[in-house]
């Protein structure tokens, strides 16, 4: 895979590394930096998207269930109508019913409020659940919290004889709320390859080594647009009917069914525009 304009990009705008999977086989691994563990950011949220997908898989919970059911005792004082509506699957999709973003992370340090749960759910709902694409932290830190409590561990506990364990991750580190819990919203350390490798099991449907894991049913509700914006479960759809775990600063793994490819990016880049297009138009078209 001839790569001149994809270097060339990457020394311009920050990438760390690349790494392109297709048809089965390795095409290319190339790295401008150490590969070591870097914080994902929001790609996070694609392992919590799995983590629910496995407990619903185990019984742990339901996606109908109302959210003042399933949080009942950190809810504020007297719900309002819309908080009433709202049911754990609308926490998935990022149309819960509030206005704006919240818990994201140049606010985080500065709450006073230590149980983000009961933090979150005090935030006003506006909008009908449903009504209102809002990305936000919010939701997928509740769904995490909902796993974790019903499974009575961390999500990297939870997580690691499920998903991590089977794909080769050794136990990762993953930011903490202020009582302790797995933020599942940000916060979870990869490096290049393990990122690489959560692609190539979504690719696969939730199978590896040819062993079932995940649901294949859960992962294609998780990669299909849930709302009017391009996004599932979790996961965000793209060109060339891509779908991707996608983090902040371009953390990358970029998932096309159609080629049987992944293409996975670490960077610290504020350019992630300029990767989107070296991917799609320089990278995709050598894809055989």
């Amino acid at each position: 895979m001839e790569l001149s304009y994809f270097e060339e990009v990457a020394k311009l705008v920050g990438v760390f590394g690349l790494k392109v999977t297709c048809g089965g086989k390795e095409l290319v691994h190339a790295t401008w930096d150490e590969e070591v563990r870097r914080n994902v950011y929001s790609a996070s949220k694609s392992f919590v998207a799995c983590a629910v997908g496995f407990a619903v898989q185990e019984g742990l919970l339901s996606l109908g269930e109302p959210l003042t059911e399933a949080f009942a005792e950190s809810l504020p004082p007297s719900p309002e109508e819309n908080l009433q509506k709202a049911t754990v699957r609308d926490l998935l999709t990022m149309c819960l019913g509030q206005e704006r973003a919240q818990l994201m992370g140049p606010s985080r340090p500065l709450y006073a409020e230590d149980d983000w749960v009961k933090l979150a759910l005090s935030f006003p709902f506006p909008h009908a659940p449903g009504s209102k694409f809002v990305y936000s932290n919010v939701g997928p830190y509740l769904a995490g919290m909902l796993v974790q409590r019903r499974a009575k561990c961390d999500l990297v506990q939870y997580l690691t004889p499920r998903l991590f364990a089977p794909l080769g991750i050794k136990r990762p580190t993953w930011e903490v709320d202020p009582l302790g819990n797995t933020f599942g919203s940000s916060g979870l350390m990869l490096t290049l390859s393990e990122l690489h490798r959560f692609g190539v099991f979504c690719l696969q449907k939730g199978m590896w080594e040819g062993r079932r894991l995940l649901d294949e049913g859960w992962l294609a509700e998780c990669t299909r647009p849930q709302s009017a914006a391009p996004y599932g479960y979790f996961f965000w759809m793209g060109e060339k009917n891509s779908f991707r775990a996608d983090g902040k600063n371009g953390q990358l793994s970029v998932v096309f069914p159609e080629k049987e490819a992944v293409v996975t990016v670490v960077s610290e880049s504020r350019h992630v525009p300029l990767i989107f297009r070296a991917i799609y138009d320089a990278l995709y078209p050598q894809l055989p």
